[in-house]
């Protein structure tokens, strides 16, 4: 953070302090439930992100002519997220499968149960690894296709440890027993809810960097990356709407009943595969694969096909993960 500038370190300071009054309102208000636990974090992380914030502000001021260079402090940070995620999703991994060998590894305790350590490997996997690595590299591969830094540069770390903020809050709250019950969104409503600020304000980023680019064409490595952002945004929403039990509980309940909320659920889970971990990866691939072999692809033409190809009839095929269930059969027939 040490390119930020006094006025940008200040808008930051009142973001973390707002936050940090969330997390002890959180704290105070589910006291004898996780809300609490969940609380205490977001005040301690709001705490730590405050004292490295401040840390650098005392130091020479940033140079005019950083402004001229790509913005690249974030990506560096993101890369070691990506590999601590990578680490720990995949320890969590190898721990669970071990678990159906040896049912004694989960110690006879329950947070170490395998129902409880498995969404923590996916989510671990799918989104604290995939997701630093989709951010970090969105942030690098935006400014190099476009010629143009960031459009800001305190929206990149709002970005960053707002996301993992609430990868910690979720994967925290696998192992207490705090689920949806949902596949890859079994984060509770207070973590939905932060995720959308965070993902609002990636998106908002995003098209501000493309919109100041030098280049007049938007390489399709970008489209990718937009169509994951935007997405995953609207599938996050629409199969997370909820009714929580109050105010001072984690527990809520989905809005959606029954089969619908099955179809709602895996049209989510299809397309988070299909735009988390295709789409985005996708993106890496169009910038990173020419790249390293110093040949533009071989036809642009195919991978705009490609693109429009898996927007279009990838979106609705969620329900081929319901067959021989309640759901009407034509509906199963077409996915």
């Amino acid at each position: 953070m040490g390119q930020l500038t006094t006025g940008e370190r200040d808008i930051g300071a009142i973001i973390l302090i707002v936050l940090a009054i969330i997390g002890i309102a959180m704290a105070a208000a589910g006291r004898t439930d996780v809300l609490g636990i969940h609380g205490a974090m977001v005040l301690l992380y709001s705490l730590a992100l405050l004292f490295v914030l401040f840390s650098g502000a005392f130091g020479t001021p940033p140079s005019p002519a950083r402004l001229t260079r790509y913005y690249d402090d974030p990506i560096k940070v993101g890369v070691g997220l990506t590999l601590f995620w990578a680490i720990f999703g995949m320890f969590i991994g190898v721990w669970a499968a071990a678990q159906l060998a040896w049912p004694s590894l989960n110690f006879d305790t329950f947070w170490a149960s395998f129902g409880r350590i498995r969404p923590a490997h996916t989510s671990g996997v799918i989104f604290g690894f995939g997701g630093n690595a989709l951010i970090t590299t969105s942030f690098h591969v935006v400014q190099r296709t476009s010629r143009a830094r960031l459009a800001d540069q305190l929206s990149p770390w709002i970005v960053l440890f707002g996301f993992n903020l609430f990868c910690l809050i979720a994967i925290s709250g696998y192992f207490l027993g705090v689920t949806q019950s949902k596949e890859y969104a079994e984060a509770e409503w207070y973590a939905d809810i932060w995720l959308v600020i965070v993902w609002v304000t990636y998106f908002v980023l995003y098209v501000r960097t493309l919109a100041r680019r030098k280049e007049p064409h938007i390489y399709v490595a970008n489209w990718y990356y937009m169509a994951f952002i935007l997405v995953v945004a609207i599938l996050h929403i629409v199969n997370n709407l909820a009714v929580p039990l109050s105010f001072a509980h984690a527990k809520s309940y989905t809005i959606w009943a029954g089969v619908q909320d099955s179809m709602v659920q895996w049209w989510y889970g299809h397309n988070a595969v299909a735009f988390f971990l295709t789409a985005g990866f996708l993106a890496m691939l169009y910038y990173y694969l020419p790249k390293r072999a110093e040949r533009p692809i071989f036809s642009y033409r195919l991978s705009i096909l490609s693109f429009w190809g898996i927007t279009f009839f990838y979106m609705w095929a969620g329900s081929h993960h319901l067959h021989y269930t309640a759901l009407p059969h034509w509906v199963q027939n077409l996915g």
